[in-house]
């Protein structure tokens, strides 16, 4: 008898799907429904309405001492205008980190003064006051910025403002968790991608009224109490229906924290036996941010991005080779910036996001797991970016 050998007409299994670095979620619109009928009730839909005035109210109760809180249509904007509010000279020199995102160096060009890129601390990602003090030259302005969300020293950057007199606004853009405190001027984005957002928005939260006036009439038209525009200025209001979604993100705001920091510390757990991974001070313990960046060996971030890749993780460089690596500021004044360039080498996104499942995280810790042993077996080096 001829042997015949069973044939399996059963299809071939699809690969799974990427675990993608990203997955915004804003308010359902279950949520938003309620704000939706008080637009219908009002029948105000934007200029300054009673759920844009809530929300405004709402966001400036979170901080410490009294605050002004102006929204904007996006946190790049907010810190274009609040640099215009403080008056400097045209064309003068802002100080800000190399490392940050360009929207930072953008906002200095659009009002109208020079990007002067300086480099970062290593412990911190993060521009020490100190070392500003110490650069020669006429300086405008400074910004820090908060890497990925981390706090710099407040207290520190308030002492260099008293001392030296230099205007400092803190890019914050990340940090809506960890900032309640505006004895500076801060600016915080609201962006879909943040940890509580509203699809595009920004807003300066400060504790000098006067600056905060001068920024609400830059959004404006330039009016102040009449029909005069009285300054050069621009239409940069939230609408109404800008202002539902950010108060249906803030009702669910306590139990989403949790949530994000439910998946950081399961994200840090999977990784606890990998010491050439490191995570920032605090992230996912102490603070909780949108996007999880980790420091890895010296150089290897483009390396281990290939090989996660390969194993369907997805990854982002998410300030790329350092703001002053793009072709719009390659003509800016910049320091020394071999922390930068380091950090951008051996720095790395890796998937995050409120609702990332038990089963993606291991597939992220296994991808990372085979990337590292493929690049340095059983011998860890020492992660440089730290």
């Amino acid at each position: 008898m001829a042997l015949t050998r069973a044939v399996s007409h059963a299809p071939p299994q699809a690969a799974p799907a990427a675990v993608p670095v990203a997955r915004p979620r804003l308010p359902t619109a279950e949520a938003v429904l309620p704000y939706l009928r008080e637009i219908d009730e009002a029948r105000w839909y934007s200029n300054f309405g009673p759920l844009l005035t809530s929300l405004e109210q709402r966001l400036a109760d979170r901080f410490a001492r009294p605050t002004q809180v102006i929204t904007v249509t996006n946190a790049t904007q907010a810190l274009t205008l609040a640099l215009q509010a403080m008056d400097l000279a045209p064309g003068g020199h802002v100080v800000m980190p190399a490392w940050t995102f360009v929207a930072t160096a953008h906002a200095v060009i659009q009002a109208g003064l020079k990007p002067w890129f300086v480099d970062v601390d290593p412990a911190t990602w993060m521009l020490d006051p100190a070392q500003v003090a110490e650069l020669s030259g006429d300086i405008a302005a400074v910004i820090p910025v908060c890497a990925f969300g981390a706090m710099p020293d407040m207290a520190a950057w308030r002492a260099f403002r008293d001392s030296t007199g230099v205007p400092v606004l803190v890019d914050a853009a990340a940090a809506f968790d960890t900032l309640n405190d505006a004895g500076l001027p801060a600016v915080v984005s609201l962006h879909a991608t943040k940890v509580l957002g509203l699809g595009e928005g920004g807003f300066l939260a400060t504790e000098d009224a006067q600056l905060a006036a001068r920024v609400r009439q830059l959004t404006t038209f330039g009016f102040q109490g009449s029909r005069d525009s009285q300054v050069a200025a621009t239409n940069a209001k939230l609408s109404e229906y800008a202002a539902a979604v950010g108060l249906a993100a803030l009702d669910g705001w306590p139990g989403d924290r949790l949530r994000w920091m439910r998946t950081a510390q399961m994200l840090r757990i999977s990784l606890i036996g990998r010491p050439e991974v490191s995570f920032q001070p605090g992230w996912g313990s102490d603070w909780v941010t949108s996007v999880c960046t980790v420091g890895l060996p010296e150089g290897a971030a483009q390396s281990v991005a290939r090989s996660l890749a390969a194993d369907g993780v997805d990854t982002r460089q998410w300030w790329g080779g350092g703001c002053h690596a793009s072709t719009a500021f390659a003509g800016c004044r910049r320091e020394d910036l071999s922390v930068t360039d380091r950090l951008a080498a051996a720095t790395l996104g890796l998937p995050f996001s409120i609702d990332m499942d038990a089963q993606e995280i291991a597939r992220v810790a296994a991808a990372l797991e085979h990337a590292l042993a493929a690049c340095w077996g059983s011998r860890p080096p020492e992660v440089s970016a730290r």
